[in-house]
This record gives structure tokens, sequence and C-alpha cells, in this order.
């Protein structure tokens, strides 16, 4: 993690400017004071009457400048804390977005959200305006006494002992409230989560009647965050009256006994009016202090909190020297491969098997049979446990990621749509190389240009967030679409047309067919999807349980077998004429969708 110390020094000439506006501003308020004593001492005691309009014009110049000093100090911190937090806050995204998808099995987006977002703007309060008035209240303090001590040291012991006092009382708070603020930053998390999960799955929530539930688990979680704010209230205000008290006795207390100095002959009248002056200006600091103290403690838990997740580092990693392959031609060969995640039980298991360049394997089993698992391994979300995985005879684990996962366009099992238009989603990953046509020839080879285009603005209708407004089917279109644009040399189709229609499915593979040099991976439940691939596997328990092609299997009476009967009714044994009545079925809706333009939505 790069120190805040750093991003400070990377402004280090801004901030240098800052801080010398801030003194020569400081500066010029003390010299106030001072001529305040000559006014008293020289023209209205000693009489001298023609000092008083220089005195008067250097009123008026210690106005100006502090004015023109001001206003440069408190922009340019304010300036140079926006940059910070600009920065802190893009390299705290890029580093979550380096991190495996481990990471984010265990770690909630609400919490996320709240160190991208709150956390983020505690530090930015702290290196902008929080922390000019922390290095001003210093300054300001310290000169202040210096200007005492000259006038009369024996009167500066006074407002010493008051500094000294409200030092060490804001030093206690800062430690009570440091724990408070540690606890507000976690809850604060829980409650963003509890937030999103609610918001984003508002339509479940509805369908099962369960508003009343997730609104009393908001309100439980309102309710700690609500009492933690109050328990921080309490800190604050328990210790706040003592810089209040002090900084309305410290005035009293100067007059009474500067007063005694005066009669006494050790100070002028004009001397002592000064250093009421000064006590008077050294009031707002001890006041500032607790405010100050309040704020400086909640941005440095929330550096806590954001240093855990900087301690976080990526499972998945590049070797150092990667390989570059010249072009990726889609052999895909899984080696004994092993998988399980920490402390859970093994996923897969002795997993073997070779796709050729512009085959097609399809890939079936009962859910939690590690179908998923094999793809996330191929595209290096998780790293295997044992054995090896190969693209083009490479191990994939010498590859850069970029090149590993781009050449792999991927059809999710749970389809993520952005909120943007439909043309920005299907480029998603190559915006900058795929034109229109393109575009649009993967949403007439998806079935999904006839909806899209009966749409008002057709390509340019900008979608919900993750699609919303549009039905199940017409998302997994639009996500197919999205993977045939990439024109990648692998395909993967994880369950992606469980939402569609019979007749949509079939046309959408003969579309795949068509992709003579594109390894397929398909991965499904329907017999219907897989039968015509060159090898399928059944899955069991992390295992293959079961591999061939689709007359193989059904001989074989196994898994698969009992899986066909059950989707398409009783086979008595005559498997390759009912194969052959599902074949001619198939072509003749393909023809049908052919002679009337049939497209389904």
């Amino acid at each position: 993690m790069k120190k805040i110390s750093s991003y400070i020094w990377d402004y280090r000439f801004s901030y240098l400017g800052a801080i010398l506006s801030l003194v020569i501003a400081v500066t010029l308020d003390m010299l106030a004071p001072r001529l305040t004593a000559r006014v008293v001492d020289d023209v209205i005691v000693g009489g001298n009457m023609g000092e008083l309009k220089f005195l008067l014009l250097g009123f008026l110049g210690i106005g100006l400048g502090r004015c023109i000093f001001q206003y440069m100090k408190e922009y340019t911190f304010d300036k140079n804390g926006s940059r910070i937090s600009g920065d802190m806050r893009r390299d705290l995204f890029r580093h979550i977005q380096s991190l495996s998808a481990d990471f984010f099995d265990r770690t909630n987006t609400g919490e996320l959200m709240a160190r991208v977002k709150e956390d983020i703007d505690h530090i930015w309060d702290a290196v902008g305006y929080v922390g000019m008035l922390l290095i001003e209240v210093f300054y300001h303090t310290s000169i202040i006494l210096v200007c005492m001590y000259m006038l009369n040291w024996k009167l500066a012991l006074i407002p010493t002992a008051a500094m000294l006092l409200c030092g060490s009382i804001a030093v206690i708070m800062e430690r009570k409230l440091g724990v408070v603020y540690e606890e507000i930053s976690e809850e604060n998390a829980a409650l963003n989560t509890v937030a999103e999960e609610n918001l984003a799955g508002v339509r479940t929530v509805k369908a099962f009647a369960r508003e009343k539930f997730e609104i009393d688990k908001f309100l439980s979680h309102n309710k700690r965050y609500y009492d933690l704010n109050m328990a921080q209230s309490k800190v604050f205000v328990r210790y706040y009256p003592f810089f209040t008290v002090v900084s309305k006795v410290l005035p009293l207390l100067t007059i009474l006994v500067g007063g005694k100095f005066v009669i006494n002959g050790e100070m002028t009248l004009g001397q002592m009016t000064a250093f009421v002056e000064y006590s008077m200006n050294i009031v707002w600091p001890m006041e500032m202090l607790g405010w100050l103290t309040n704020s400086f403690s909640s941005a440095v838990a929330s550096n806590k909190k954001i240093k855990k997740i900087y301690e976080e580092k990526p499972t998945v990693t590049e070797v150092t020297n990667p390989v570059k392959l010249k072009k990726v031609r889609g052999k895909v060969s899984f080696d004994h491969v092993s998988f399980h995640k920490a402390d859970q039980h093994e996923i897969l298991h002795d997993i073997c098997f070779t796709v050729e360049e512009g085959k097609t394997l399809g890939i079936m089993g009962a859910t939690g049979a590690g179908k998923t698992s094999i793809i996330q391994l191929l595209q290096r979300m998780y790293d295997a446990t044992d054995g090896a995985i190969y693209l083009d005879d490479v191990d994939i684990r010498t590859l850069t990621l970029e090149q590993l996962r781009t050449s792999v366009s991927y059809v999710m099992q749970d389809v993520f749509l952005f909120s943007d238009t439909i043309n920005e989603n299907i480029k998603l990953g190559k915006k900058s190389c795929l034109d229109f046509n393109t575009v649009r020839k993967a949403s007439t080879d998806a079935q999904a240009s006839e909806f899209i285009e009966r749409m008002a603005k057709q390509y340019d209708t900008v979608i919900g967030e993750r699609g919303v407004g549009l039905s199940g089917g017409q998302k997994q279109r639009i996500s197919i679409a999205r993977a045939l644009a990439k024109r990648d040399p692998i395909l993967v189709l994880d369950d992606s047309t469980s939402a569609l229609d019979m007749e949509t499915e079939h046309l959408i593979q003969q579309t795949l067919q068509t992709l003579d040099h594109t390894t397929k991976i398909i991965i499904a439940h329907r017999i219907s999807a897989v039968r015509h691939a060159d090898e399928i596997l059944v899955l069991a328990g992390g295992a293959i349980a079961e591999r061939g092609t689709h007359e193989e299997l059904l001989a074989r009476k196994g898994l698969y077998y009992e899986t066909y009967e059950s989707q398409y009714g009783a086979v008595s044994g005559k498997e390759k004429v009912i194969g052959q009545r599902e074949e001619a079925k198939e072509e003749q809706i393909l023809q049908e969708g052919g002679n009337h333009g049939l497209q389904f939505v």
C-alpha cells in the first residue's frame, strides 16, 4: 500500500505553497495586536495623532494580505485533498480489481463500497480542510504563545497552562473516539451490504413477501449504526465542554491578572490590550481542537480499514517472464486436474480431456458437480490444486492473464448486463475494435436482433441495471451476442440457453455449427444442447463419470441415458431410431424458421 505521506509527497510543492500562504496569513494576523498596542500607547495615551494614519494603513494592509493568503491556502489545501482522494480511490479500486476471485467469495460488496467511498472521503478531509486547520492550529498557537511571552512571560503562563490542559483532553478524546470509529466503519460496511443486497434483489423480496423481514433486518443494522454514532457523540459531548470553559475563562483571567500588572507598572495599557487580543485569538484553536480530533480519529480508523484491503494479495498471479502466443488456435487440454478451495471439500478430481481446435465439448452433470468450476479454472479465476491446464499445448499459468482471458468468450450462467446501451453491452471487452455491423451480425446470430430492432432506440436503447426490464431469454440472447461478436478462439456457453424455447435454441445451435475454427465448450442440463458435441463429459461428484459421443453414451445406459430418458421419455432399446426422429424434428423446425423468418422473443 502506498502510504498517505507518499501521496502528500507527490504534491509537495503545492503543499509547500499552501503552508507558506498559511504562515503568512497567520503571521499577519499576529501583527494586528501589535498595532493595537501602538494605537493605545502612542495615540490614545501619548496623544501622537500623526501616527494614527500609518497605523490605520497597517491595519488595511494586514486585512488585504490575510484576504489574499487565506484564499490561496484554503484553495490549495482543498485542491490537494481532492487530488489525493482521487488518486487513493483510483489505486484502491485498481488493487481491488487485481485481487482474485477467492477474495470476492468472502468479501461483501457493501464493505468494498464503504472502503472506496466513505473511508476515502474521511481521509480526504484529513489531507484537505481538516489537515489545514490542524497545521494552522499548531502554528497559530505557537506564534501566539511566542508573542505573549515577548510581552510578559508571567502572564503567558496562564494560556500555556490552558493549552496543555486542552491538549491532554484532546489526546484522551482521540483514543476513545478511535475505538468507536472503527466500530462505526464496520457497521457502515454492514449497513451498505444489507441495503445493496435488498435493492438489487427487490423483486425477489417482493415475490416472497419478505418486505417486513427485510425492513426489520435493515432497521436492526440501522439501530446499531445509530447507537455507535450516539456513543461517538457522548464521547464528544463529555469532553468538548472543557474546551469551551477554558476558552471563556482564559480572556477573563488575562484581564484580571494583566490589569494588576498594569497597575503595578509591569505592563503598559497597550501591551495589556494586545495581550487580551492574543488571548481572544487563542480561543478558537482550543474550540476547534475537539472537532479536529473527532475528524482526525475518523480518518485514522478509515485508513486502518483500507490497509486491510491492501494486505490482501491476489492468489492468481502471472509469472515474471510470461509466454506470448503469436496466435491462439483454441486447443484446450486438462491434464489430471483437481481443485478445491481453502477449507472446503474437493470440487474437481482428476479431470482429463482435450478439445482440439474447432471441436465441440459438451459437459453435463447434476447441480454442484463442478461444471462451472472447469471454466473458472480455464480462465484462471482460480488455480488448479493439482494437475495442469494447457492452451495450445502451453501451460496457462505461463501465459498472461490478459491473453488467456481475451481468448475465451464466456456466456455466463448468471447473465450480467451493465446499465448502458445494448450496443455497448454487446461490444463489452472489445469496444474499440467492434463496429456496428459486427454487433448487428452477432445479434442476428444470437436471435436477438428481432426484439432489439422493435425497440424505439433499437441498439441505442439503455437497459436498466443488470438488464432489468428484459426477459430472461432476452438477456441470455444479448449475452450470447456479446460472446459471438468477440470472435475469440474459444467459446464457452454455461447453461446459456436455459431460458430459451426449443426453437430459438436450435437456431442458435445451427449458428454454432458454422463456427468451424472456434473451440466450443457447452455446459448444459438439456441433452439437446450437447448431443451434437464431438465429445460429452458427464460429471458426478466432481469427477468424470462417463464420456463419449451422444450415441456411445446412450448405448452405455448410464447417467447420460437416464437423463435422456427423463427428458425424452422411455427408451425401448431403439435409441438410434429415436435419435433419428429427434434430428428430423430439429431439421423441420430449422426449415420452418428459415422459410417463415421466425425469430422467437
